[in-house]
């Protein structure tokens, strides 16, 4: 890009735009990284300088960027259709994608209802089990349920069932009441995966507290949200699927509906296509986004099980339609990607190839135990790894926060040709589907030289 152009973008940017997640002061005199292309697993910046997309672009992307199937699948869709309203109306893209989806995820969810991102997804699932209780007869059970560390989007209603306070705390006064239970903590970690006695002692206190609280209160809880096997914004938390398979036997036994949030972990981040089936359970309500459409267009699902549907489904005159919508739902664009995205896992045989580079991750992971004074928690689940950093690893005294040990990683890593965006003084991969060994040997071992240009061995 031309150097008086950039300048002029950047400083436009700087001006006009305010970016998420971000304490604006921090680029009052640094600019933003300014991306000029996009493709496969590499971002380039406007002086032409490549990057490893490790965290998938905020975990979305999925088959790399510029997959030429996707944007044949979005051209051919242009040809018919850009947007057309989804209430009163249908199209083929939506109907298609409803059916493979159901083909596709834990069975025994039998409807579809789609909105245009994640917060919307677990807006959407909230509403439909509220409503859900009083239609049978049961207004009572109106309140959730939720982990702490979880995060289900930035919506007021996810926001009420969020569990980070970082995030969350400030706008506690706008929020409805929930209930709030502890989430596994995993401490002890071997070779990426939890230690057999860790494991068991976390999942077995996390369980105990939620059976306390459904024994007393099930009668007045419509759900509990969870996100199956990785709490994302939470530090990269990871949990053994036993939790997820004890959880269901309790809400079960409660009759509580058990919401599974797979916005991050869905379509094959941990390994198999949906994290619920590490446990072999079907939750009442699934959410999916993200990569969903390969992290190419905005759009999310809300999936239910039949009996929920049957609940809202009767004569108009008795008010049990479900008055909830958005103006991009079911987008024939998005749905046309997302269809195309699962055919592409199909023609590719994506999932085994993540197997093969997940092994392959794993067996690259010891790496880090060259830095274990400043480094512990080196953990994995498929192609999601992640470590945290301390000032004193053995005895897990952390860094103050105010050094702000991991953005200065981050921006000693942009100088790597890696984004490594962190949680606090949480490092992690978030790895698209295509990343081969080759690649894989090279982001580690780019990771190491920062590490190790930053003192932590």
């Amino acid at each position: 890009m031309d150097a008086a152009l950039k300048r002029e973008l950047l400083d436009k940017d700087r001006k006009r735009v305010w970016h998420p997640f971000t304490q604006m002061k921090d680029y009052a005199e640094q600019d933003h990284l300014l991306i000029e292309k996009a493709e496969g697993l590499y971002l380039y910046d406007a002086d032409g300088n490549r990057y490893y997309d490790t965290v998938s672009s905020w975990w979305v992307n999925v088959h790399g960027h510029g997959h030429p199937r996707i944007k044949q699948a979005i051209a051919r869709q242009l040809e018919e259709t850009d947007h057309i309203m989804f209430s009163g109306f249908t199209h083929r893209p939506g109907i298609e994608l409803a059916d493979k989806l159901i083909g596709i995820v834990p069975p025994g969810l039998g409807k579809v209802f789609y909105s245009d991102n994640g917060s919307t997804a677990v807006e959407v699932a909230l509403k439909m089990s509220f409503q859900y209780w009083r239609h049978v007869g049961r207004p009572e059970k109106a309140k959730f349920a939720f982990l702490e560390h979880s995060y289900h989007g930035d919506t007021l209603g996810a926001v009420s069932v969020g569990g980070v306070d970082l995030f969350h705390a400030t706008f506690r006064p706008l929020l409805f009441d929930a209930h709030r239970v502890p989430s596994p903590d995993v401490r002890d970690w071997a070779d990426g995966r939890p230690t057999a006695e860790a494991a068991e002692a976390s999942v077995a206190a996390a369980i105990e507290a939620v059976r306390r609280l459904f024994e007393a209160s099930a009668d007045e809880i419509a759900g509990i949200i969870v996100e199956p096997m990785i709490q994302a914004a939470g530090s990269m938390r990871m949990h053994p699927a036993a939790y997820l398979a004890q959880l269901r036997e309790l809400c079960t036994r409660y009759d509580v509906h058990l919401i599974a949030d797979e916005i991050a972990v869905g379509f094959g981040r941990t390994g198999t296509m949906f994290a619920c089936e590490q446990a072999g359970v079907t939750p009442d309500l699934l959410c999916l986004s993200k990569g969903l459409t390969a992290g190419m267009m905005p759009l999310a699902a809300t999936l239910c099980t039949d009996k929920i549907y049957e609940a809202f489904y009767d004569d108009y005159e008795t008010l049990k339609t479900f008055f909830h919508g958005h103006s991009f739902t079911g987008n024939p664009l998005a749905c046309a990607v997302a269809l195309e995205s699962l055919r592409i896992f199909e023609d590719e045989r994506v999932m085994d190839r993540v197997r093969t580079t997940s092994e392959a991750l794993r067996a690259r992971l010891p790496r880090f135990g060259e830095f274990s004074r400043h480094i512990a928690n080196v953990r994995q689940l498929g192609l999601v790894a992640a470590f945290d950093l301390y000032e004193d690893a053995p005895s897990r005294r952390a860094y103050p926060f105010t050094e702000r040990r991991g953005f200065k990683l981050y921006l000693e890593a942009l100088r790597e040709g890696l984004i490594l965006r962190p949680l606090g003084d949480t490092i992690y991969y978030w790895l698209p589907h295509c990343t081969t060994v080759e690649q894989l040997d090279d982001i580690v071992e780019r990771t190491c030289r920062v590490l190790e240009r930053l003192g932590y061995r």
